[in-house]
């Protein structure tokens, strides 16, 4: 008889628990206040585009920064440089160490791939003289005024690209 009512109880308190449980999870959801719409979701979207452009920081580099970023990355093998997503699929624009010096090129699968090369300089001065004067807005791709990041894609731009704050983060990681 003991046999047949212990496990019969275990499962009333196990039954009891989850319902608790259940119910509980339910009463949190209906207490969630419903996610707010709007009458023109493209239009939102726009909008909070355009207020991540305007915050971008549109300070230049500097040519400390560049200079120090060209060292960095052509001191690096081949195919190796600046690679600051590492995911599946599209992980933004990437600085890669070629046999022909640096190339700005979208990266893919973290650096398992590499688009062509979007710009490649071939030297030290010429490197440093453009990124110099580049901000976070110019490499966004916001900027019509700069050709070699530009772009009229809403998806490509300022999506994963190189900003000050990613060239700080390479240049003082430890090596």
């Amino acid at each position: 008889m003991a046999a047949t009512i212990i496990p019969l109880i275990a499962l009333f308190v196990i039954l009891a628990v989850l319902g608790l449980v259940v119910g509980a999870m339910i009463a949190d959801r209906r207490r969630l206040p419903a996610a707010p719409q709007t009458a023109n979701p493209a239009a939102e979207m726009q909008r909070r585009r355009e207020e991540l452009r305007d915050a971008l920081d549109r300070r230049p580099l500097g040519a400390t920064l560049a200079r120090g970023l060209w060292q960095d990355v052509i001191a690096r093998p081949d195919g190796a440089g600046l690679i600051h997503e590492f995911h599946r699929d599209f992980c933004g624009h990437g600085l890669i160490r070629t046999e022909g010096g640096v190339m700005l090129c979208d990266v893919q699968d973290g650096g398992a791939y590499f688009g062509a090369a979007i710009a490649l300089w071939p030297d030290e001065e010429a490197f440093v003289a453009f990124f110099a004067g580049q901000s976070d807005f110019s490499m966004s791709g916001w900027d019509p005024d700069e050709p070699i990041f530009f772009s009229d894609d809403d998806w490509y731009r300022n999506n994963q690209r190189l900003t000050r704050a990613k060239i700080e983060g390479y240049l003082a990681r430890p090596s």
